[in-house]
């Protein structure tokens, strides 16, 4: 290769590294710049979030003690996987959660509280799969 052509190699490469450093991952790994760890707002958000399902976590534990049921247990479970959410949210603000673990959990828990609010929902509903209520007679209105 002629030098010319080493040259034009090294300004490609130089641009294509400034472009990446500009980026907005990039930009956003900067001290100084709006991200998630040591985001005061955020930080902020998350502990009035999780001072709130965890006011309704213990009212869902409340309920469940004086049911006793299976229903209220479901979703008592899901109320605290929801305050668990943030107390990763928080963690994860403070900088003991890194962002990937971060995710995995956030979204594991929501798909744990969509499935237990279902199944509460769906074990305890009236009828039967195929949306017919049984009333106890047999007779059928032709």
């Amino acid at each position: 290769m002629s030098s010319e052509s080493l040259d034009r190699v090294d300004d490609v490469a130089g641009a294509l590294a400034a472009a990446v450093s500009e980026s907005p991952v990039a930009t956003a790994n900067r001290p100084g710049w709006w991200g998630v760890e040591g985001s005061i707002p955020l930080l902020v958000v998350v502990i009035v979030a999780g001072i709130g399902t965890g006011l309704l976590f213990a009212v869902s534990l409340l309920a469940y003690h004086r049911r006793r049921s299976r229903q209220y247990l479901l979703i008592s479970v899901a109320v605290g996987a929801l305050w668990l959410r943030s107390v990763i949210g928080a963690a994860t603000v403070l900088g003991y959660v890194p962002m990937p673990v971060h995710h995995f959990i956030e979204h594991s828990l929501d798909f744990l509280i969509a499935a237990l609010v279902l199944y509460a929902v769906y074990a305890n509903a009236p009828g039967t799969l195929s949306g017919r209520i049984d009333t106890g007679s047999d007779d059928i209105d032709e």
